[in-house]
């Protein structure tokens, strides 16, 4: 360290645990403890400032971390968050004490760099996002409760109706529940469409073994499905305040064209949800790129903002996803890291995929297509999933508007390309390639 240059002063590291902090401030002093209380933590936002500390450095460690970088970035620290990988000690000097003077350490000297952290009003969006995902899966386990119930009862309504939580399905569990077991009357609670194609198939699912504890368990799965419903409803409102209240000095914008159809049971019930959308984002409408939904762009921006200036490139951005290859080369030796990133934002990249996959016409969809026949299906989804990353930083970041190319045109330059190659391979034997008669 005596050939570095200090690049920063007035700084702290601090190591934050469950009961106790620990902040190392300059080496001539010892390093101080707190307790986690938060009556503690504003002692020691007191100690910081009478050291004339102007910014401090902590590892992400859990969620410990948080409470006190709200409280000190509340009173106008520049607060480092870093990767504890990227401070690791010396071996065998593993101690709060030692960690803390470490931090500040490589922090003065200016080795560290901060992860990423957005702004207060998208942190509070991720929360709500988050928790409404959490009772999106906490109400799924509701709905595998309904279906052993039903099956412990041999009625397969299942099998004939696509999704038991639908309108008719509903209708007719609360029916069961209230004591109806005739599965003509039953019957008659489906949607009319479903009475005039499949109605034979509903007749036959519903003659089950209708017994008292079985039907006490459906009617408890149904009570926790309805619970989490109403969860995710109160989550959409208060997803629903913060964004007018991100947009509500910002222009109008009106949508170019129609936004994706999405019938999916978990997209959020926001009114004019695309249009606030536009007017967050300034009119960059990520929605036109496939696989992308209104739901998956609040998703994404409650992970990573609407400022993608974090990422210098998209490379940068891929990368930080997880979603770019990742490669050790020292000398001639090259070889692929196995070590794994799993970000929020990148698995809903990969989500997205999914319908990507189902595309007949796009050259997404041939891509992924391509890819999957080469090196498989996880192979393939990666793939995809960073070309939509680039085509989402492209567009949040430069305006550049995406247009489907189409499955035909993406395959006539793929296959261009393979012509090229096998005129170059043909050419290296002293050969010359003949079109067939």
């Amino acid at each position: 360290m005596d050939d570095l240059v200090r690049m920063k002063g007035e700084v702290a590291g601090i190591d934050v645990g469950s009961e106790k902090i620990f902040m190392a401030t300059t080496e001539s002093e010892e390093v101080v403890n707190y307790g986690t209380y938060t009556e503690c933590y504003k002692q020691a936002i007191e100690y910081l400032k009478g050291k004339k500390i102007k910014s401090v450095v902590m590892e992400a460690t859990g969620i410990y971390w948080i409470a006190f970088f709200e409280m000190l970035e509340s009173e106008g620290f520049e607060v480092y968050v870093v990767n504890g990988k990227h401070a690791k000690n010396v071996p065998g000097r593993k101690t709060d004490v030692l960690d803390c003077q470490w931090l500040r350490t490589l922090h003065s000297y200016g080795l560290l760099r901060a992860s990423f952290i957005p702004p207060q009003q998208i942190r509070m969006l991720r929360s709500y996002v988050r928790l409404r995902d959490d009772n999106i899966s906490m109400g799924s386990q509701h709905i595998q409760h309904i279906q052993k119930a039903l099956e412990l009862m041999n009625i397969k309504l299942t099998n004939v109706i696509s999704h038991i939580t639908g309108i008719s399905g509903i209708r007719i569990l609360k029916a069961i529940i209230g004591g109806e077991k005739d599965e003509w009357k039953l019957l008659e609670l489906c949607d009319k469409s479903i009475r005039d194609k499949k109605g034979k198939e509903v007749l036959e699912s519903l003659k089950g073994n209708y017994r008292k504890e079985h039907i006490f368990l459906l009617k408890q799965a149904l009570e926790g499905w309805e619970f989490y419903q109403q969860r995710l409803t109160e989550c959409d409102k208060e997803i629903e305040k913060i964004l007018k209240e991100m947009t509500k000095d910002k222009e109008e914008i009106k949508s170019k064209g129609s936004s994706k159809h999405n019938n999916s049971p978990n997209r959020m019930k926001i009114e004019s949800l695309h249009n606030l959308i536009l007017k967050l984002t300034g009119g960059k409408d990520t929605e036109q790129v496939v696989g992308i939904s209104d739901t998956m762009i609040i998703q994404l921006t409650s992970e990573i903002g609407i400022d993608l200036s974090a990422w210098k490139t998209e490379k940068h951005f891929t990368s930080w996803l997880g979603l770019a290859p990742r490669v050790n080369k020292s000398g001639k030796g090259r070889k692929r890291k196995k070590e794994k990133i799993n970000t929020r934002a990148g698995q809903l990249f990969k989500i997205a995929v999914q319908g990507v996959a189902k595309s007949k016409n796009t050259a997404l969809g041939g891509f992924y297509r391509r890819i999957k026949s080469k090196h498989g299906p996880l192979v393939a989804n990666k793939a995809t999933a960073r070309k939509l990353a680039v085509m989402y930083y492209n567009i949040m970041t430069k305006g550049v508007e995406y247009v489907e190319v189409g499955l035909k045109k993406y395959q006539e330059k793929y296959e261009q390309q393979k012509l090229k190659y096998l005129i170059k391979q043909a050419s290296s034997f002293n050969l010359k390639l003949v079109p067939a008669a």
